[in-house]
């Protein structure tokens, strides 16, 4: 089918710029109750817009100031750091492909399958888990130094180092370990001399806590705008996120990287370098956006378009550069907000700019049905996110959250994941075989072998982070509803156990129950309510961890094993008590109905058994 005519673009000024999002963004942040956003954008070597909306501080009614209000860009630090790497690289005292052992006064561990390098950390192929613990904290007092946090343990190697990509907070912060130990410099006196300096970042820094003179400027961090302020936040792995910056500062960063490392006269990186960090890719599944180094791909409507979003817990940042079109985008906001509403803010701004100012016409190709409907069927299913926490008890939130992809009666697919701005799940298309496309251009693709997927992932990840099918013993397919079932079982009985004893009680009913018979029933109920408490116990943990990142420092740790240790007591003593009350209930003769539930406390004890043995709850592991 043709593709529809091309819609027309405004012009990039700022007059247009300001008429946009002064509609644009007051409503957004109201509605989503966040407190204030920073924009700007820069064209041609030139800031072209500016400006602050909302409250840096709700309580005092402070507006954002571009100039001088310092927002949390979160990861998008790591685009400093990387730079900072590239530098050194371009100095000849850095080896991209070198193993980043030989920088280290430490070992990272070691597989037989090769040894990690700089350019694996920069595409984000280490190969690491995800490492969640110290990473954000709000006592300054457990703050620790780069080359501690680092040392006091490793993620666990789940990949082959440049075979996957799966984001590393952990190895961005050895980037920037290794930037102190070959400079000679601590990390934050490098970016100040080598990148701060230069750009003319008078309102910047990685510095925590932050210098007296930028604090006082420093923008309040809200979960809700309607809610009170949180502590500033001290993120362990600095390089990978400790940035504060002021929204003009950003863009001198930004028109530095669009004319290829040279700000107003003063150079960051040679243009040599500087292409080489924006245009050297890494493709992992075909055709969808790729990783640079340190920079990602967020190609679309046809414009080359390199990026990096950061968040922190309060805090949420996007950076676009427009290579070809010599433009920079930048936004920050400083809340949470209602919902998850700073995601939405940030991505409709992303797809409203380039639809007013580089609108292109959407494809209307489209398979045959029945090739949309075979390959919708073949990619649907259950799937493992390869940046996931895999050995500890954090691995439990692939079981809480489970990546799928769901074919529709349409023949369309949809991914829960990636919702679109209104809420409701994408439906992507397929207009090629195995790529598939939604209606605001994002794409969706999968690589197969031998007629099985094997890899999927979209756009606006596909760079740092793809999906695997999850293998079936650990699938969340089965295992999510199996678990739910078998702890409403135990649950169930945990429940009925004191209501059915004080029923007894007041009707003046007993049990006839003696012996080995009766204590297999007493049994049976003490392990359900074993097997049920610390099953609930463990939601709870998670519950509070993810919700308090601040928790999760060396302090925390008594907590995991003192639940590690329980859990080998409930789980593996639950089940086998559970399965010797199942044996008496049959050899002593009890009602049919006793020996039916008794065997299904068993074999739902089992399932939880299983599932705390394969999501690490009886590990000890408190490297998480």
């Amino acid at each position: 089918m043709p593709a529809q005519s091309a819609p027309v673009a405004h012009a990039l000024e700022r007059a247009d710029l300001e008429a946009w999002l002064d509609g644009f963004l007051p409503y957004a942040l109201e509605r989503g109750d966040v407190a204030g956003a920073v924009v700007s954008v820069v064209k041609d070597g030139e800031i072209i817009f500016a400006k602050g909306y909302g409250y840096s501080d709700v309580a005092k009614r402070t507006p954002v100031d571009p100039d001088l209000t310092l927002f949390r860009p979160g990861s998008v630090s790591k685009l400093f750091t990387w730079t900072a790497v590239m530098q050194l690289v371009e100095a000849g005292k850095l080896d991209l492909d070198k193993d980043v052992n030989e920088y280290l006064d430490f070992k990272l561990p070691e597989r037989s399958d090769g040894p990690i390098t700089l350019r694996d950390i920069l595409t984000h192929t280490p190969g690491f888990e995800e490492k969640i613990k110290t990473l954000i904290i709000e006592d300054p007092k457990a703050f620790v130094d780069l080359g501690t946090y680092l040392k006091r343990g490793t993620p666990t190697r789940i990949y082959k180092a440049g075979s996957t990509p799966a984001y590393s907070n952990y190895a961005t912060a050895v980037a920037g370990y290794i930037v102190e130990r070959v400079s000679g410099q601590s990390f934050d006196d490098y970016l100040d001399s080598h990148i701060f300096k230069p750009l003319g970042m008078e309102h910047a820094s990685f510095r925590q806590p932050l210098p007296e003179a930028l604090l006082k400027d420093a923008a309040q961090g809200y979960a809700e705008a309607s809610l009170p302020a949180k502590p500033y936040e001290l993120v362990v792995a600095a390089p990978a996120g400790s940035l504060a910056a002021s929204g003009t500062d950003m863009a001198r960063f930004m028109i530095a990287h669009l004319q290829n490392g040279e700000f107003h006269g003063n150079r960051i990186l040679s243009a040599e370098t500087a292409k080489m960090m924006h245009e050297t890719t890494l493709t992992m599944i075909p055709p969808l956006n790729r990783m640079a180094l340190g920079f990602y791909e967020q190609n679309f409507n046809g414009h080359r378009v390199i990026s990096h979003g950061g968040d922190t817990q309060f805090m949420h940042s996007y950076l676009h550069l427009l290579l070809d079109d010599h433009v920079g985008v930048f936004i920050s906001v400083n809340s949470a907000g209602r919902e998850g509403a700073a995601g939405a803010i940030r991505g409709a701004l992303f797809d409203n700019f380039f639809e007013r100012y580089f609108p292109a016409p959407r494809s209307t190709a489209r398979v045959d049905d029945k090739t949309a409907a075979e390959h919708a069927a073949l990619v649907a299913g259950t799937y493992d996110d390869s940046r996931r926490a895999d050995m500890s008890f954090m691995s439990l939130l692939a079981l809480a959250s489970p990546v799928k992809i769901v074919a529709n009666p349409d023949h369309t697919i949809s991914a829960p994941l990636l919702k679109g701005r209104n809420g409701a799940n994408r439906k992507y298309h397929e207009v090629a075989p195995f790529v598939w496309e939604d209606d605001t251009g994002w794409r969706m693709a999968a690589k197969t072998e031998n007629g099985r997927v094997t890899r999927v992932s979209m756009d606006e990840i596909s760079p740092f982070m793809i999906f695997e099918p999850s293998p079936t013993w650990r699938s969340a397919a089965w295992l999510a509803p199996a678990g739910l079932i078998s702890l409403l079982a135990a649950l169930f009985t945990t429940i009925l156990w004191p209501v059915a004893a004080i029923t007894r009680r007041r009707l003046g009913v007993k049990i006839e129950l003696t012996g080995r018979a009766a204590r297999g029933r007493l049994v049976s109920r003490q392990a359900a309510l074993a097997v049920a408490g610390i099953c609930v116990t463990w939601l709870t943990v998670l519950g509070v961890a993810m919700t308090h990142m601040g928790l999760l420092a060396p302090s925390f740790d008594p907590v995991i094993y003192l639940m590690s240790a329980l859990s080998v007591v409930c789980f593996v003593g639950g089940a086998a008590a559970l399965w010797w009350s199942a044996y008496v209930a049959f050899a002593d003769g009890r009602p049919w109905t006793a020996r039916l539930w008794t065997t299904v406390l068993a074999l739902s004890a089992t399932v939880l058994l299983w599932i705390a043995f394969v999501y690490h709850l009886m590990s000890f592991n408190a490297n998480y």
